[in-house]
């Protein structure tokens, strides 16, 4: 349920999921490489195939920050009425007197 107050409340994890990105490609470069040495060639397969998801990943995260906000909803626009008919728990008091 809405409370009116998303858009100057809302917080991006975008930062946060590109150094995981970020850490994640690091390991499989890693061990892309470490795997090629040592003469395993189906883990340096499956390392470079997650080095690859990674890379894209990176990708549309960096693609989705440069992009910036979208449209948010002001404070103009009063948040959703809570459902009516709840199949369980206890039923919202009533916010307007």
């Amino acid at each position: 349920m809405r409370t009116g107050s998303e858009p100057t409340t809302a917080r991006s994890a975008l930062r946060a999921r590109l150094w995981l990105c970020v850490w994640g490609l690091v390991w499989a470069i890693f061990g892309t490489a470490a795997f090629a040495l040592v003469g395993r060639p189906g883990w340096a397969v499956a390392c470079g195939v997650l080095w690859l998801v990674i890379t894209i990943d990176t990708a549309m995260v960096l693609r989705h920050i440069h992009q910036g906000p979208h449209y948010q909803p002001g404070r103009d626009i009063p948040p959703y009425p809570p459902p009516e008919n709840r199949p369980f728990g206890p039923r919202p008091r009533n916010r307007h007197p």
